[in-house]
């Protein structure tokens, strides 16, 4: 997957997660929780659904890679290359 392809991803993860949230204006170097009202519970949602969908592991001491889009998209690159849409 290219990185916009890993960005319409996230934003898709995102808005099943918080479909009450204005996802259309988020920022790219600014932190998902800064933006959006997500605990910790639906952190945690995020990467099962990468999980799911994609068959990407990702190690609890990693899970702070994840915490805006540039970052996500930088950590999950990488590890998405080879990942059919």
């Amino acid at each position: 997957m290219t990185a916009d392809e890993i960005k319409l991803a996230i934003i898709d993860i995102l808005s099943d997660i918080a479909p009450d949230e204005d996802i259309s204006d988020l920022k790219e170097d600014v932190a998902f929780r800064d933006q959006l009202e997500l605990d910790s519970m639906d952190f945690l949602d995020i990467v099962m659904e990468l999980r799911k969908r994609y068959r990407i592991q990702i190690p609890e001491e990693e899970y702070t890679e994840l915490a805006s889009m540039s970052s996500t998209v930088k950590y999950l690159e990488p590890r998405m290359r080879d990942v059919k849409q």
